[in-house]
């Protein structure tokens, strides 16, 4: 079998899982998916691991280097129990109400929904998580976390939706728009998780005040 029809079955099969199970299969991914995610984040922030003791096993000493730890664990559970149930609700609402519409006002329509009612609420579940994932403590934690990143993180999301959602619209058949979007929010979501994980580094560094 060549690698383009062992990836096309591989595709075939998701996809009919999708359809039989549809929440199932998106709780796996999105946790398959938030797991590898915040492990690429903390390395490309660079963000520091307390190092195993010496004597500590050779697989713990190969978890701490590949940034592998609870963190990683929790985004996992995050992207199963929350994101993913959240996402199938709102999209799923979203897609219902403009199902069998294929004009040009109904898809427009569609993207400012999308922009305008479900982005904001899935941006600032995704930021109170990942801030509580992160170790805040306190709800004032968890609003600073929301509040600092919720309009860099609205913006690029209300940038490049659109021009995602088009693309779906134009190029996609409706069945694929969840694999499509999936890997759009993995590029996304490793982007922005970068991001709050610098800026958590650089506040780190700062002195406190007295």
């Amino acid at each position: 079998m060549s690698v383009t029809a062992k990836n096309g079955s591989l595709l075939t099969a998701y996809l009919q899982q999708l359809s039989t199970n549809p929440l199932r299969t998106k709780c796996i991914t999105a946790g398959t998916l938030c797991f590898i995610q915040e492990i690429l984040a903390s390395h490309l922030a660079r963000e520091p691991r307390p190092a195993p003791p010496k004597d500590a096993p050779i697989l713990e000493h190969v978890l701490t280097a590949a940034k592998v730890d609870s963190k990683a664990l929790k985004m996992g559970i995050y992207g199963s129990c929350v994101s993913a149930p959240l996402g199938h609700y709102l999209v799923g609402r979203l897609q219902s109400a403009f199902a069998g519409k294929t004009g040009t006002g109904a898809k427009i329509a569609q993207i400012l929904c999308s922009n305008l009612l479900v982005a904001p609420v899935q941006t600032a579940v995704y930021l109170a998580s990942i801030a509580i994932i992160g170790g805040a403590k306190s709800v004032d934690e968890v609003m600073r976390t929301v509040k600092g990143g919720f309009m860099a993180v609205i913006r690029m999301t209300w940038i490049s939706s659109p021009l995602a959602m088009v693309f779906a619209q134009k190029m996609l058949p409706q069945e694929l728009w969840v694999p499509f979007f999936n890997m759009v929010g993995f590029v996304l979501g490793t982007y922005f998780t970068t991001l709050v994980k610098r800026r958590r580094i650089t506040e780190a560094k700062k002195p406190k005040k007295e």
